[in-house]
């Protein structure tokens, strides 16, 4: 049959989708051919993420049609998904780490009441499956003991061995090594080639344009644009999520170093279970300098910036803060530390950053909600300062839309960022700890949070930033700490480094061997 007569694998016709007074998705269109891998890229709350769910049964549209194959299709939830061989593999992996990699793909595929016979089905078609697109995994290995990399090629054996034909990934290098995000690309290019179709969701445009075919973009919940990747550039997708061209950023000056303002020796943090996650580490961050601690996921960096905020307790070692000893002491908390000049925004936005189902006005005073300037008579707070001061802060850094009622759990995840941001520079410290700055953050937010994280290195203020994107840390960082299961593996300036170096230091590769 000639390719130009072949049903597309999915076609979404005028999909619509409302949450409340927003409208997420207004009548969008979409043809995604058979065996090619097709990106699709948006700003924050452009609708992208709610068609995806949409099409895999987490969300109903409210109007419209959506056809599989040809063929018209209703999709009420995952299940029907799962039959027309659609499948999702999630930035966060939905597998159960305590069990195996054959107990997390038959977790819902047992195949019968008798496990046995399906148990020996499984490993014979993870076996066929790993061979078939070169990524064999041990189904016998425990989840918890498989790196990042390894825990997705699970996710998409997974998906594999229930039938997906197409294969929705959402955000999915944001925890790899840069070898590991080359791996991927390669198994997808595999699955592309043997008849499956990829709808890769990314803000990250060098990958559009590295491993995907076509790519459709989707603006304020219209789809705007669809372009064959090799006739586009990173510049003009850029220009179509925003509207409008981005500026060039303004030259970097040199680092002004100054005092030593926050500093760790010796610092050691267990996790609730007794485990050492951080493991004797010294750390020296400076006024006017940008420190960047690259690392994938979950090798200490998170509970070593919580353990610098005064919200986990070491159980060694000890902090300083201008040059005074904040531990081991009295008074060490989140709260003590924003008195002496200290901020932070946190890695999990959602668990410690704001507040879901309060207005975002009151996420806006977080943790200053004592501040006197939020107070009215009788010392009680204020509703008219809380929401005139939320309003003003919207407004400023530009979050969207720029409602301080909404409730903070409806705002985008790039514009709770936005938002956080804001409520904690706004504080003028002297010392700014934060956590994956633009995760989930569109293009125009990367540039917009960047540009503000670098005017603080200007204005003399120390700057700890802690992120999995590679890019994101040769952009802002000075000098480099690369975390390796709990401990620094090397430091690299802004001059020496590169994804290459980081990459392998990341994989546990010491400095040394690197010379």
């Amino acid at each position: 049959m000639p390719p130009d007569t072949v049903a597309p694998a999915i076609e979404l016709r005028g999909i619509d989708k409302r949450f409340g007074m927003v409208q997420a998705c207004r009548g969008v269109d979409l043809v995604v051919r058979r065996g090619e891998i097709h990106g699709i890229v948006g700003e924050n709350g452009a609708g992208k993420s709610t068609l995806m769910a949409i099409l895999h049964g987490f969300y109903q549209a409210d109007a419209g049609d959506i056809l599989v194959h040809g063929t018209p299709a209703i999709i009420r939830d995952s299940r029907d998904a799962i039959r027309l061989g659609i499948e999702m593999v999630h930035q966060h992996f939905m597998l159960v780490d305590r069990l195996t990699v054959l107990e997390n793909v038959l977790l819902g595929a047992e195949g019968g009441a008798r496990l046995a016979p399906g148990a020996a089905r499984a490993v014979a078609e993870l076996a066929r499956l790993g061979d078939a697109y070169g990524m064999r995994v041990d189904p016998h290995a425990h989840i918890e003991d498989l790196p990042v990399g390894a825990q997705q090629r699970v996710e998409i054996l997974k998906a594999l061995y229930r039938g997906a034909e197409i294969l929705i990934l959402d955000e999915p290098t944001g925890v790899l090594t840069p070898q590991e995000a080359d791996d991927l690309f390669r198994v997808l290019r595999a699955l592309r080639d043997r008849g499956c179709t990829v709808l890769l969701i990314t803000h990250k445009l060098r990958e559009i344009m590295a491993v995907t075919d076509r790519v459709s973009v989707m603006r304020a919940g219209r789809m705007v644009a669809h372009r064959d990747t090799a006739a586009t550039s990173v510049a003009e997708l850029g220009e179509l999520m925003i509207g409008r061209r981005l500026a060039a950023p303004p030259p970097r000056p040199a680092p002004r170093s100054g005092p030593a303002l926050l500093e760790a020796r010796g610092l050691t943090v267990r996790d609730a279970a007794g485990m050492e996650r951080v493991k004797g580490i010294d750390l020296v961050l400076r006024g006017g300098e940008v420190l960047g601690i690259a690392g994938v996921a979950g090798n200490g960096q998170g509970e070593l910036l919580e353990a610098l905020a005064g919200m986990r307790i070491p159980s060694a070692g000890e902090i300083r803060l201008h040059g005074r000893v904040v531990f081991p002491g009295r008074g060490f908390n989140p709260a003590a530390l924003r008195r002496q000049g200290f901020a932070h925004v946190p890695e999990d936005r959602l668990r410690s950053g704001l507040l879901r189902q309060a207005s975002a006005a009151d996420t806006a005073i977080l943790g200053y909600q004592n501040d006197p300037a939020y107070r009215g008579r009788l010392g009680l707070l204020s509703p008219d300062g809380i929401t005139a001061h939320g309003a003003r802060l919207m407004r400023d850094h530009d979050v969207r839309p720029g409602d301080p009622a909404l409730r903070s759990a409806l705002l985008s995840g790039g514009n709770q960022q936005k938002l956080i941001l804001a409520r904690e520079i706004e504080r003028d410290p002297a010392v700014l700890l934060v956590g994956q700055p633009t995760r989930g953050v569109d293009i125009g937010g990367i540039d917009a949070i960047h540009q503000r994280l670098l005017a603080c290195r200007a204005a003399g203020k120390a700057v700890l930033v802690v992120s999995v994107e590679l890019d994101e840390i040769l952009a802002l960082a000075d000098r480099i700490l690369v975390m390796f299961e709990g401990r620094f593996m090397g430091e690299l300036t802004a001059a020496e480094a590169s994804e290459q170096r980081l990459g392998l230091l990341m994989t546990g590769v010491t400095q040394d061997a690197l010379t």
